[in-house]
């Protein structure tokens, strides 16, 4: 389900109240705690918070045109969606992660490789997603990113 909008304003405009509520909330806690540096932007059909090529400007190295991703929240047709990147490619984040979402919400983590998926509206941990992104600064991010383009690029 992509949404065609130039803003998060468009995006969430766009959506029904329940999911409005879901992502404005969603999009609030993670604005209060991302680190400086990140920029929030609409990003593959998402609302997504970036490194700027202002920051990197090598960008995303599978479209260099693109910022760098890393937070990205999406209303889906069954779900809501907070994608992290960080997750996908930091163990150690993503153990901590596990570990500490049954102490914040009652229902069983439905996640994917990035995808955090959210089909019951009413029980999304909204202070564990808080603290998930505060957990990596954009330096630390590009820092991580790039060695992972390395290691598998052989160089």
């Amino acid at each position: 389900m992509q949404i065609k909008a130039d803003t998060p304003e468009q995006y969430i405009a766009q959506l029904t109240t329940d999911r409005q509520e879901v992502i404005q909330k969603l999009r609030k806690v993670i604005l209060d705690n991302l680190p400086k540096g990140f920029a929030e932007t609409i990003s593959y059909g998402m609302i997504g918070y970036v490194v700027p090529h202002s920051i990197y400007p090598s960008g995303y190295h599978c479209n260099p045109k693109e910022p760098l991703p890393f937070i990205s929240l999406a209303s889906q047709k069954n779900f809501v969606a907070v994608y992290h990147m960080g997750l996908y490619s930091h163990q150690e984040l993503m153990d901590w992660f596990v570990a500490e979402y049954p102490k914040h919400c009652k229902t069983k983590l439905d996640m994917g490789k990035s995808c955090i998926r959210f089909k019951k509206l009413d029980d999304i941990p909204y202070t564990l997603i808080g603290k998930l992104s505060k957990k990596i600064k954009p330096k630390d991010w590009i820092a991580f990113y790039e060695s992972s383009i390395q290691r598998k690029s052989g160089n």
